[in-house]
């Protein structure tokens, strides 16, 4: 009895160490597409990753707007972004590297646990062509040029379902034309934005170029409040004039014209 009773005792030992071995295995090839349902998560259904390649620990894919039914995946950055994500994620600590050689002038960090995070300082280049994703004027307009988006380390801190983000990003809009304006370019703007928890102060300057525009506003849960003046700097009103009205309503003050910026979405 005493040497069966051993026998079970190594069975169990050996299951054991069988289980344990096949569950270090599997966490250890957690495929990227895990990744992928992550993002989209975190997003709310608005990102996703295409075509994921590696593990959940280290993969790259390129990021893009969440597909809807079978629509393929359309890249929204140029380039595939690799990630190194630290197992030991799976202790509550998040230890994470993004590398991009086409956005990311430098690699990315996010450190923390589960619950808050800092991203390390870092910028993003960005294809203006984008900007004509969001809509009216913007689709009209059709901008180009070069997009810098730059921050400070940030904070983010989650409690429940709500995100909280603390710090300064800032958005260089450099060389900037339209497709209706005959003067390229434009100018050169910077967008100033200051994350207090959900919500963001906005700053609007020119920073160089013919046409000149400033104002602020506020991003808060996703609402968009932003109000400014846009105007053609002198000996550029006739030139600009059709780019101008497409921007807002005309105003003035004295014998100064502008056109009233207002955005809400």
């Amino acid at each position: 009895m005493l040497y069966c009773d051993g026998r079970i005792h190594k069975l169990v030992l050996w299951l054991l160490a069988a289980f344990v071995s096949i569950g270090f295995t599997l966490v250890a090839f957690f495929p990227a597409s895990w990744m992928a349902a992550l993002v989209e998560q975190q997003s709310g259904g608005r990102l996703t990753l295409g075509e994921p390649d590696g593990s959940l620990w280290r993969g790259s894919a390129f990021i893009g707007a969440a597909p809807s039914g079978s629509d393929p995946v359309t890249p929204l950055l140029p380039g595939r972004f690799n990630w190194r994500l630290s197992p030991l994620l799976l202790l509550g600590r998040v230890d994470v590297t993004l590398e991009n050689p086409l956005t990311l002038p430098q690699a990315v960090t996010v450190q923390g646990s589960w619950s808050e995070w800092r991203i390390g300082a870092a910028a993003l280049l960005l294809p203006a062509e984008r900007l004509s994703s969001l809509g009216a004027p913007l689709n009209t307009i059709q901008p180009s040029g070069q997009m810098r988006l730059s921050w400070a380390p940030l904070r983010v801190a989650r409690q429940g379902q709500v995100v909280n983000v603390y710090g300064t990003v800032t958005l260089e809009l450099n060389d900037m034309a339209a497709r209706l304006s005959p003067i390229k370019p434009l100018g050169a703007y910077l967008l100033d934005m200051d994350w207090q928890g959900q919500q963001a102060k906005l700053a609007l300057k020119t920073r160089k170029g013919p046409l000149l525009l400033n104002g602020g506003g506020s991003l808060e849960n996703e609402y968009l409040r932003f109000y400014g003046q846009a105007e053609a700097a002198q000996g550029y009103e006739d030139k600009l004039a059709n780019l101008l009205n497409l921007l807002g309503q005309q105003r003035k003050e004295g014998n100064r014209n502008f056109i009233a910026l207002e955005f809400r979405q």
